[in-house]
């Protein structure tokens, strides 16, 4: 995770500030994570899934590539949630759609 805020904090255009909407898993919320200057962690209500936009696009891709399915073994489940992402990534319009919140 810090190496992941260390990437985030480096496209932050110099001068400005970003505000992480993050769920309350405990790798976001340790008191050990090192947070950049630049960054400050808002993190969401505890058990509210529907204000994740995360949450949604796993749901959206559940509902429409994943669901109703017998996997052979574990590499096809993998290969299936590739084609799946993959699939949802060549809709961008579509992610855009699910993740947009008035509020954010």
């Amino acid at each position: 995770m810090d190496l992941h805020l260390k990437v985030i904090s480096e496209s932050v255009t110099p001068g400005r500030h970003a505000a992480l909407l993050l769920d309350q898993a405990g790798w976001h919320m340790s008191p050990r994570l090192n947070v950049p200057e630049n960054i400050t962690i808002v993190p969401l209500p505890p058990k509210c899934p529907e204000l994740n936009p995360q949450e949604n696009i796993w749901q959206f891709m559940r509902d429409n590539w994943l669901s109703n399915r017998v996997f052979s073994s574990n590499e096809n489940i993998v290969d299936h949630c590739c084609y799946a992402w993959n699939k949802l990534a060549d809709q961008p319009w579509t992610i855009i759609s699910i993740g947009s919140r008035d509020w954010a």
